[in-house]
């Protein structure tokens, strides 16, 4: 089998691990953002020759299916999905769970255009642990456990089995930390101290954070980890001095590693104010996120932009395939020549999908005589109560303004390639710093859909007010509750959509032309995926390498 599409000898060799990953739709082992950019992420890999591969769980319920019943409620289905693209390696590993020896078995994906993707799976017929690897996300905390167990400890025993040469683990988010375990154990079983393969261990990972919120970064308590086995050889102070009391999925990835990142600028900035006070902490800098090309934006576009051709007959055939896929579903009868407001992306309180409608006596008078449009798709995570909140909220201002407000139902990869080339304008209004990174404006911006954005993630590194997209009013400095955010927040969204969005689409059709231009521009290269691999390959994996060459040198 041949495992790596190298571009030269010198570059390392990556072993990438994520929970999850979104190549298309068809494969639904993702949830969401992080999915997806892991799935851009490898297929970027492949198309730059870089030896790389990645390593996840095959998820046989996948993550959930998020219908709406006749109440307006979402409600959540699983079902068992098949996966005939998967290669089976002939390679098993085990992993001590609860004093049980979990067999996994390992297939690959290698045929959606991306590097080997090693899928461990405990699942498979006759397993009495399927419970384990069923559902991304689903169950409780030992199923978190357990899955996080499979993901790290398996990985590393899954790459050693096929016989690969691994230079550098990238951990993908604080899921992969127990790979980081299962290499100190290695190192302690050749007879070295713990000390001593921990810092050898460091030479060898890079962690990338996604998490702007302390409150949401994961956390386990020692009692259960040291039940289920996740100790892996190690003990309680061992495991205290990695990730503290109660065990820090984030702090034990910052200081498991020898490099770290945040993923946009800012979020860098936010992730050192959390973190970098900490003992044994690593260089944490920014490698912003990239979305993949070839994915998400409309190849006509594409060639529209570089033939400089007719750019809005295009959009307006994504726009027509958008707004019947809309009166197909039966969720209303969206218009061509009115402005069509997208929103899609999980549903989370910090997100405010709900920001536009909380002003009524200034957006009704828009949205009941239909002078613009807006069309919503999320889902929230099974468990989060708020979440299903939020879209039922959602839900009830479609039927209060029917026609004019939609909100698709099971957010997916496919129902994101509408949107994203379909919508007019994209928008986007977290409270600030919470949105790390925030991708599916870059895909938007790659098919001229125009961003309308609060200034947090990538959005403050590319789009420029009235150039290229439009940005909320900023407040710099000044320590906000976050009700007087939502309040300005609000104020600023309705001036700059009903005062300069709405009379340039309107009115100036031309100019809105040039700023799809622009838009495109701005984004096809700067945020897209191969950038981001360039950048990891470049500031990261290649530095790491080097210093374990000094290191092995010196010791020789």
């Amino acid at each position: 089998m041949n495992v790596f599409y190298s571009a030269g000898t010198e570059l390392p060799h990556v072993a990438y691990f994520c929970m999850e990953y979104g190549l298309n739709a068809s494969i639904p082992i993702y949830s969401g953002g992080l999915g997806i950019l892991a799935g851009d992420y490898i297929k970027a890999a492949r198309e730059l020759g870089r030896p790389m591969v990645a390593v996840g769980i095959l998820w046989r319920q996948g993550y959930t299916e998020q219908h709406i019943d006749s109440n307006g409620q979402p409600y959540d289905v699983y079902r068992d999905y098949e996966f005939p693209d998967l290669k089976d390696t002939g390679v098993s590993v085990s992993v001590r769970i609860w004093e049980h020896d979990v067999v996994c078995k390992v297939w690959v994906l290698d045929n959606q255009g991306n590097v080997p993707l090693y899928l461990l799976d405990a699942g498979f017929p006759g397993s009495p642990h399927g419970w384990m690897t069923q559902r991304l996300y689903g169950g409780g905390r030992q199923e978190r456990i357990a899955a996080e167990m499979i993901l790290g400890i398996g990985g590393i025993r899954a790459l050693r089995a096929l016989g690969l040469s691994i230079d550098v683990y990238h951990f993908n988010e604080g899921h992969a930390v127990f790979a980081g375990l299962e290499l100190i154990r290695e190192k302690m079983n050749q007879g070295q101290s713990f000390e001593r393969a921990w810092h050898n261990t460091r030479q060898e990972i890079v962690f990338t954070t996604h998490t702007p919120v302390a409150a949401g970064n994961e956390v386990h308590d020692h009692d259960t980890l040291g039940r289920m086995g996740a100790y892996n050889g190690l003990n309680y102070n061992q495991m205290r001095d990695l990730g503290g009391d109660p065990f820090s999925m984030t702090v034990a990835g910052l200081r498991l590693s020898y490099m770290a990142n945040g993923v946009s600028k800012l979020h860098g900035r936010t992730v050192h104010r959390m973190w970098g006070h900490l003992e044994s902490i690593p260089l944490i800098f920014s490698i912003t996120n990239g979305v993949h090309p070839g994915t998400w934006q409309d190849p006509r576009i594409k060639q529209a932009f570089e033939t400089r051709g007719d750019l809005w007959s295009i959009h307006m055939d994504n726009k027509r395939k958008l707004i019947e896929y809309v009166k197909e579903k039966g969720l209303g009868n969206l218009r061509e020549d009115t402005l069509l407001i997208g929103f899609a992306r999980r549903a989370a309180s910090y997100k405010r999908g709900d920001l536009i409608f909380r002003n009524p006596e200034v957006i009704d008078a828009y949205l009941s005589t239909g002078k613009i449009q807006i069309i919503f798709s999320a889902k929230a995570h099974p468990a989060d109560m708020m979440g299903k909140e939020i879209i039922a909220r959602l839900v009830e201002f479609q039927k209060r303004y029917p026609d004019n407000v939609v909100f698709i139902e099971n957010y997916n990869m496919d129902i994101a390639t509408l949107l994203v080339r379909g919508c007019d304008i994209w928008l986007n209004n977290p409270r600030r710093p919470q949105e790390a990174s925030g991708t599916s404006g870059m895909k938007a911006a790659m098919n001229g859909v125009l961003n309308l954005s609060v200034e947090d993630g990538w959005v403050g590194e590319g789009v420029q007010h009235g150039i290229n997209g439009w940005l909320l009013d900023f407040h710099p400095g000044e320590n906000l509750s976050p009700q007087e955010q939502d309040e300005l927040d609000m104020k600023s969204l309705y001036r700059v959509l009903l005062q300069e969005v709405l009379p340039m689409y309107n009115h100036n059709r031309k100019h809105w032309v040039e700023m799809m231009m622009l838009s495109i521009d701005m984004s096809r290269w700067q945020f897209s995926s191969h950038r981001m691999c360039r950048e990891y390959y470049d500031l990261m994996y290649t530095p790491v390498t080097t210093n374990k060459r000094q290191l092995l040198n010196q010791s020789v």
